[in-house]
């Protein structure tokens, strides 16, 4: 489907504004819709240079720069990947919440031996995948319009890294906000499989979610910040008895960097100090 183009009506936010609306839909109303945040569906917003998938103008869910569309813009994306740190060859990926296909694209061009699903709820956000070049669904890769918390609970055990990147207009997905939820990611999760959450807004809201996964996965749980967008990433970790080499894990992450080209030194270092410090159990304690 060919989306819809009209000029940004935000000041700050320019570009082109695209859309799922088909060509005979009035300017006039989808501009104000989108100024009142009434519009109900996910747009695009084009400068030029990148691209940003939006549920409205305050939520900016997804970033692509043209020049290099396989790449991971945002800070915290590239931080989800720190998984590799601690199981470097996965061969089964899935992802709960599609958005921009950030994580997708970079899992599928740079991980050629795993196989991705990508659980996304809106049809509407699927339908968007050809603006920030998902590739087309073959033998490695597959998206499925669904319930992610559904998927879950049916999918086969077996998933070497569960990535969940789930949120509506209002903040994290309520279905997988419960401990239910976790203990089902548990459980489908192989032997030394990692659990990786993506936790933004306010962090009253999600401190209990970091309780749970503290719970559900024995404490074997690093919390990491992500200052430049706000955000944390939280690992959970299925290996009985998890003990973290630090100092193999620090040479170990020159190499991914070198292959890989994220700053895994950093994000290992992060992951340490996280660890020693107990960040993921005050936050727990706090949420209580």
């Amino acid at each position: 489907m060919k989306l819809y183009e009209l000029p940004s009506p935000f000041e700050i936010e320019t570009g082109t504004v695209m859309m799922l609306e088909p060509a005979w839909a009035r300017a006039g109303e989808l501009r104000a819709q989108l100024l009142d945040e009434s519009y109900p569906k996910p747009f695009v917003i084009d400068d030029g240079k990148s691209r940003y998938l939006y549920f409205n103008v305050r939520l900016m869910q997804s970033e692509m720069a043209l020049k290099a569309p396989h790449d991971l813009a945002l800070r915290y994306t590239q931080k989800m990947m720190g998984f590799l740190l601690f199981h470097p060859r996965p061969k089964r990926i899935a992802l709960i919440g599609l958005g921009g296909g950030s994580i997708v694209k970079f899992c599928h061009r740079r991980l050629p031996g795993v196989h991705i699903t990508a659980v996304e709820l809106d049809p509407d956000v699927i339908a968007l995948r050809d603006a920030f070049f998902v590739p087309a669904d073959d033998e490695r890769l597959q998206i499925i319009e669904g319930d992610g918390a559904a998927f879950i609970e049916h999918t086969e055990k077996g998933i070497d890294a569960l990535l969940v990147d789930a949120f509506d207009r209002t903040g994290f997905a309520p279905a997988l906000a419960n401990r239910e939820f976790f203990e089902n990611a548990y459980t489908k999760l192989s032997g030394n499989g990692v659990l990786v959450v993506n936790l933004a807004g306010d962090k009253d809201s999600y401190a209990g979610l970091i309780g749970e996964a503290m719970h559900v996965f024995d404490d074997q749980v690093i919390v990491i910040s992500v200052p430049d967008d706000g955000n944390h990433i939280l690992y959970a970790f299925k290996e009985k008895y998890f003990e973290p080499r630090w100092r193999w894990l620090h040479n170990h992450a020159k190499e991914l960097r070198a292959r890989l080209g994220l700053d895994f030194p950093a994000f290992a270092q992060k992951m340490e100090r996280s660890s020693k410090l107990g960040f993921a159990r005050r936050e727990a304690i706090r949420g209580r």
